[in-house]
């Protein structure tokens, strides 16, 4: 196995397209340790922030002629931003959801039912596809808790939650 796959974005761009869709499955199909390196015609600073929220930290390498290597890879058991600290001393889940393979909005669904039926500060355990990025802040508004990060293996999204406390 290879630990860099190579991911040049120049002929798309040049072609008018949108690399986006190309990097985010080239990112998915990652395995464990493995790198993507981006090759691309200018520094692409908005991709730093969305490859951030799906667990990716990356170094950055001008090549010349307005040329760069990005190389994004998510570090060991890393907690993502804005993960709960202390979820290591939470007590041990009171629910266990496998939401993979079920549709964003079915997922969300359920993960918000199980979290609702749960008693202050319990804790729900969920296995996703990817980070639900954008429940996560409607979660800390309502002053729940949570933790996750990228499993290992490349198979989903490990998240903790912990409701409020009464």
């Amino acid at each position: 196995m290879t630990d860099i796959v190579t991911l040049d974005v120049r002929p798309i761009l040049a072609e008018g397209q949108e690399p986006l869709a190309a990097i985010m499955a080239a990112a998915d199909a990652l395995a464990e340790g493995q790198t993507l390196r981006l090759i691309a015609p200018f520094r692409p600073v908005p991709l730093f922030r969305v490859m951030e929220r799906q667990g990716f930290l990356h170094s950055e390498t001008p090549l010349g002629g307005n040329a760069w290597q990005i190389d994004f890879r998510r570090p060991e058991q890393a907690l993502s931003l804005g993960s709960a600290l202390e979820a290591f001393s939470w007590p041990e889940p009171s629910a266990f959801l496998d939401l993979t393979g079920l549709s964003e909005a079915e997922a969300l669904a359920r993960l918000t039912a199980a979290l609702e039926a749960a008693a202050a500060g319990e804790v729900v355990f969920a296995l996703l596809e990817r980070e639900p990025a954008t429940l996560l802040p409607q979660l800390a508004a309502a002053g729940h808790q949570w933790a996750g990060n990228h499993a290992a293996d490349g198979s989903g999204y490990r998240l903790l939650l912990r409701r409020a406390e009464a």
